[in-house]
């Protein structure tokens, strides 16, 4: 039986895409007056994540330091003038990327919805807790989900490892398989967790599809249809 829902925040709750669309857009106009960004900004930005993130996640490095690395590369790949001070650019970048911050249509609409059931609803994140709480705040999901698991909480584990998932169960006083857990990314958020015991749904916004790999645990396109999973 379920008694928790742990929802991902990124691309699951909160749309990260776009703020990110928007502030590499805005914050490369303002490094280089009258330089318009090319279509792929978003692309490079999101891929630069992908790879010095795990730099963090592995404790290779800081997590200011993973920033600084990501600047780097956006500017030596866009042949950008690269900032004297990366920390002050990158705050640059951050104050773009808060104007943007939203829900997705179907974030509320889905707590709501599960909030009257006796579910414990909170969230299992891979990133920073400060940064992370703030983006609850500010669409309007802190007061309802509760609580919010980040690696500093969790011991410094981070999905998709299994001692992540373990210590998010140990946190709320439940076994790993009266969890659920929802998000974009199909081996941290339905794999994953599927591998310890806990069920795992795979939030796929975009459509991709199963291309290949280990068979995955339930699929839906909108967290709309997260409720009749529980019926």
């Amino acid at each position: 039986m379920i008694r928790a829902v742990l929802f991902d925040l990124d691309e699951t709750l909160f749309d990260h895409r776009a703020a990110v669309a928007h502030a590499a857009t805005a914050w490369t106009r303002t490094l280089v007056p009258g330089h318009e960004p090319p279509a792929g900004v978003l692309a490079l930005w999101l891929d630069l994540e992908r790879r010095h993130l795990p730099a963090w996640h592995a404790s290779e490095c800081s997590f200011a330091e993973q920033r600084r690395r990501r600047l780097r590369d956006f500017c030596g790949r866009l042949r950008l003038p690269l900032p004297a001070d990366l920390d002050a650019a990158y705050a640059e970048f951050l104050v773009h990327y808060e104007t943007a911050w939203a829900a997705f249509p179907d974030a509320a609409d889905t707590v709501d919805a599960l909030s009257g059931r006796g579910l414990t609803l909170g969230v299992l994140t891979n990133g920073e807790p400060v940064q992370q709480e703030a983006k609850l705040r500010r669409i309007g999901l802190m007061d309802r989900l509760d609580p919010v698991l980040t690696p500093d909480a969790l011991g410094g584990a981070f999905k998709p490892a299994p001692e992540c998932y373990l210590a998010a169960a140990a946190k709320l006083g439940l076994r790993p398989t009266e969890i659920l857990l929802v998000g974009d990314d199909r081996e941290r958020d339905a794999i994953g967790p599927a591998r310890v015991g806990m069920r795992g749904v795979w939030l796929d916004r975009h459509g991709t599809g199963h291309t290949g790999g280990p068979p995955t645990p339930p699929r839906i396109t909108s967290l709309r249809e997260l409720p009749a999973l529980l019926t």
